[in-house]
């Protein structure tokens, strides 16, 4: 399984990027998918992702301004991102994940696979 992200790069205040995570080895058919982003001396936070059940949901910070989609037929994921802040800074990674179940009181997957990375840098 590889996930390969791109679509990163420097981006005045309010500007729009869009990243893209290419799936081989995997389809996102029934899967957990989600970007997460990762800025200097922070800890890895998600941002937004569809649910195995095909629902998209979003991080309050970016909601509004972040879209996530699916094009089942090139087996790719995006983030569309608009109206960026210095604040949206970081690295960015896609995340795929198996079936939930839980164990032990804790909500796992039967597996979970992480993209390279891509750094997106908001800034005048």
């Amino acid at each position: 399984v590889q996930l390969q992200a791109s679509g990163g790069g420097l981006v005045l205040p309010g500007g729009s990027l869009r990243l893209s995570c290419a799936a081989s080895g995997i389809t996102f058919n029934s899967k957990t998918m989600g970007w997460y982003r990762q800025a200097p001396g922070k800890e890895r936070e998600f941002v937004a992702g569809m649910s195995s059940s095909g629902t998209t949901h979003a991080d309050e910070s970016v909601k509004g301004r972040f879209a996530f989609s699916i094009d089942d037929a090139k087996n790719t994921a995006f983030l569309q991102m608009n109206n960026l802040i210095p604040e949206d800074t970081a690295v960015y990674y896609c995340n795929v994940k198996g079936t939930p179940y839980w164990k032990d009181g804790v909500r796992r997957h039967t597996f979970e696979h992480w993209g390279q990375g891509t750094l997106v840098t908001v800034s005048s």
